[in-house]
């Protein structure tokens, strides 16, 4: 059993889900093939609770490494060969059950050579995927990093839905929350090099050290209309020019409500936001009604909090006159914060969903910071 973890050359991934015992350390495990400086290893990722650890695993220890972390401990474990997929099932009774399906003409799990067409693609000269580690020198794709390398992708798809359409020679975005900015050169890459767009970038971060690396970044790449600024978005004041567009990729908690009122206080038309730490309605709600049973237990109570913020966040947007979708996104560290709100200017302002949300706030005696900040601009 597990003999084909031998042939390691063969090997394309191993996938191992639902742990036997409900107190395993990590709720599953990926190994990937692929290579470091031209030798070829195993990149292995535990996913823990909040957290993911990654190693290398040699060639010849891949079979040793999958006993110790794998056999026995999942109930399901899947492995892609170049010519087959196997998978192992565990019952509750301990019973193991071998599947095996052979790939027709190797096009199983991307078969190490298997691409898409992407709108960024493999040899694009894009510098911040090679300092991203995506990227090889030469800007190929690194083999362990193609599926990092398809959600960035994913990001950009979800940017050229509205920007394809954009009939304007000039676009002017607003980045809230920056951090390391990775992103935000790829949006400056798809705006400039794809869309043949002349774009302005101004990105917003606390850190004072991570804004000066990003002005190195933008500066060594030739990037000259993009800036990074020292700014706390929540209470400084901001760029007053006409905005095109706003961006919030992980804007902790109430940084992110900051970023769409920015967007909804200076009529930008398009939002891209990636909501991360929603911790106010958590902090503040209160039982009150038919949601208590999701109340009772911590890890629901965070989960309900998370979805009822971006819930009401998507609502506000459209009653100030947005067509909003909220979709899945996924994000280079793999992050459970992976859903996305685009929100594009299309009609009138109303009132259609205020009530709803006024008494979802009265009956749970909840804060949100974006209905405030609206609240009081209607009063003013």
């Amino acid at each position: 059993m597990f003999e084909e973890l031998r042939e390691y050359d063969n090997v394309i991934k191993i996938f191992a889900s639902n742990p036997v015992k409900k107190d395993c350390k990590f709720s599953r495990i990926k190994v990937q093939y692929g290579e470091v400086k031209n030798d070829v290893v195993f990149f292995a990722t535990r996913y823990g609770e909040k957290q993911a650890f990654q190693s290398n695993i040699r060639t010849n220890e891949l079979y040793d490494w999958s006993v110790q972390n794998i056999v026995g401990q999942y109930k399901q474990i899947l492995i892609v060969t170049k010519t087959q997929e196997i998978t192992y099932l565990t019952n509750v009774k301990g019973k193991v059950t071998r599947l095996c399906r052979n790939i027709v003409n190797n096009s199983s799990a991307e078969c190490h050579n298997r691409r898409k067409n992407y709108i960024l693609n493999d040899g694009d000269n894009i510098p911040a995927l090679v300092d991203l580690g995506i990227f090889t020198k030469d800007y190929k794709v690194v083999n362990s990093m193609y599926d990092k390398f398809k959600q960035i992708n994913r990001f950009v798809e979800i940017l050229d839905d509205v920007f394809k359409k954009y009939d304007r020679r000039d676009v002017t975005v607003l980045d809230f929350g920056c951090g390391k900015s990775y992103l935000t050169f790829v949006i400056y890459h798809y705006l400039v090099k794809v869309r043949k767009i002349n774009a302005k970038i101004i990105g917003y971060d606390l850190k004072s050290d991570v804004v000066d690396n990003c002005n190195k970044l933008a500066k060594k790449y030739g990037y000259d209309n993009l800036r990074f600024i020292v700014a706390d978005v929540t209470k400084d004041n901001l760029c007053n020019e006409k905005i095109d567009a706003v961006v919030s990729l992980h804007a902790c908690d109430t940084a992110t409500d900051y970023a769409l009122y920015y967007a909804v206080s200076h009529n930008v038309p398009y939002v891209f936001s990636v909501p991360c730490c929603q911790h106010e309605i958590n902090a503040t709600i209160q039982k009150g009604g038919e949601l208590d049973v999701l109340l009772r237990y911590g890890i629901l109570k965070e989960r309900v909090s998370a979805l009822l913020t971006d819930g009401i966040r998507a609502m506000l947007l459209e009653d100030e006159g947005y067509s909003v979708d909220v979709m899945e996104f996924v994000d280079l560290a793999h992050s459970p914060k992976n859903l996305m709100i685009r929100a594009v200017k299309s009609r009138v302002k109303n009132n259609n969903n205020k009530e709803r949300i006024s008494n979802l706030i009265r009956k749970y005696n909840f804060k949100q910071t974006l209905y405030e900040l609206l609240s009081n601009d209607r009063s003013d």
